[in-house]
């Protein structure tokens, strides 16, 4: 019988490039939440490299940067963690093959290892970085896992492609929000106000949860879990993110959409949910799920086509 599991969903400011310090922050809040009976703590994307800083790179430096997985030195920092403190970790990392190809990474490690690797399908911030061409869904603590990287879940057939494919729970790593974008309200938040950011607290916030944050992301990410009866564990940074201030806001939601725990401070912090298996046939998508015909819309659903779709803020 499926047991209850105790999630825990992390924000923290990481460092351009600083893998040393970024691990050792990830290592703080990973011992935090196992003091706490959390079995799994995920991170952002990217968080153990930092991101938006990676669009002025070559590809001789993202090379440099990436790692060749499972056996890269991160996976062995992040085993070595999940080891000491006997809980699941799921991070983000820049990664590169055999031949040089890059991808971005985000790795589902325990104290055995490297258990998951998900390619982000729909990579941008860099050109040199190629998009991963599988759905990645896995097995622990009788529990079945999905990921899907940040722009991967805005295109809503990954994520009800994740759920058939068996997923109830799905992690959702972001470096998101406070970006240009052609939806009203949306754009930059004022990085000068990070510099002073208890003085600036009142105004922080409201810029983190209006319609350049929380808000836009409320239009869709309960929408997600709602309509696949699915827990959606959704993970952010806060602060900068090389040039861009980002506002967090990492929570755990159930198959209901509604929110069971979200990080509502302006720094480090992690919050727990314990999530049970009964919601999962509980909840209204279980139900549109069963009722699905895909012979009517198989071939639509299915067909080519060419976007034109640009991304606004690059």
């Amino acid at each position: 019988m499926k047991e209850n599991l105790k999630i825990a969903t992390a924000q923290f400011e990481n460092k351009n490039g600083d893998k040393t310090y970024n691990l050792s922050i990830i290592r703080r809040l990973a011992a935090d939440a196992a003091r706490q009976g959390a079995h799994v703590i995920a991170f952002h994307e990217c968080s153990v490299t930092g991101y938006s800083f990676a669009r002025g790179l070559s590809k001789e430096q993202m090379l440099a940067l990436a790692e060749v997985l499972p056996q890269g030195p991160s996976i062995n920092a992040l085993k070595a963690i999940a080891n000491e403190h006997n809980i699941a970790i799921l991070a983000g990392l820049f990664e590169k093959d055999e031949n040089n190809n890059l991808y971005k990474a985000q790795v589902f490690v325990d104290k055995t290892g490297m258990i998951a690797n998900h390619r982000k399908l729909h990579p941008f911030i860099n050109p040199n970085i190629l998009p991963g061409n599988s759905y990645t869904v896995f097995d622990l603590y009788g529990w079945t896992f999905g990921i899907l990287i940040c722009y991967d879940n805005n295109v809503i057939e990954n994520v009800r492609a994740t759920t058939l494919l068996g997923a109830e729970v799905i992690f959702m790593p972001h470096v998101t929000m406070c970006t240009p974008s052609p939806r009203p309200g949306a754009g930059f938040v004022d990085a000068s106000l990070w510099l002073d950011k208890e003085t600036n607290r009142e105004m922080l916030r409201n810029e983190f949860d209006g319609p350049k944050g929380r808000q836009w992301l409320m239009k869709w990410l309960p929408a997600r879990a709602y309509d696949n009866a699915i827990y959606a564990v959704f993970s952010n940074p806060i602060g900068m993110d090389d040039d861009q201030l980002k506002n967090g806001c990492s929570m755990i939601l159930d198959p209901y959409g509604e929110v069971m725990a979200e990080c509502r401070s302006l720094g480090n912090e992690i919050v727990i949910a314990e999530i049970s298996p009964d919601k999962l046939i509980k909840a209204g998508g279980y139900r549109y799920m069963k009722a699905r015909r895909p012979a009517l819309y198989k071939d639509i659903i299915g067909a080519d086509h060419r976007s034109e779709q640009k991304v606004a803020w690059l």
